[in-house]
């Protein structure tokens, strides 16, 4: 049996990220943002037909994981994947499901 150095910091960092991504509204985010490389929360909100509230909640919970990164123009904050890779993950988790 090899010989593994595991870096459980990395892991739980990784982990956490999953946990954040592992909710069907922040999945459907991420696609939308794969899609389009910034919006705001009021594009995005009506895009997935859900209240603003609801939008800025799971945004905020991405943004602190670090998938999520915001950027002000003006009066409005416009987010954005911080890896483009992350889409990469969608189509995957998409294609397990054919």
């Amino acid at each position: 049996m090899a010989n593994f150095n595991i870096n459980t910091e990395k892991l739980e960092l990784a982990a956490n990220k999953l946990r954040a991504i592992s909710h069907p509204m922040r999945i459907a985010i991420i696609d939308l943002l794969s899609e389009d490389t910034k919006l705001s929360v009021t594009e995005i909100h009506k895009a997935l037909n859900i209240e603003q509230a609801t939008a800025s909640h799971h945004l905020n919970i991405l943004k602190n994981k670090g998938i999520l990164v915001s950027t002000r123009e003006g009066k409005n904050i416009y987010y954005s994947l911080r890896h483009v890779t992350l889409k990469d993950i969608v189509e995957c988790i998409n294609k397990c499901n054919d």
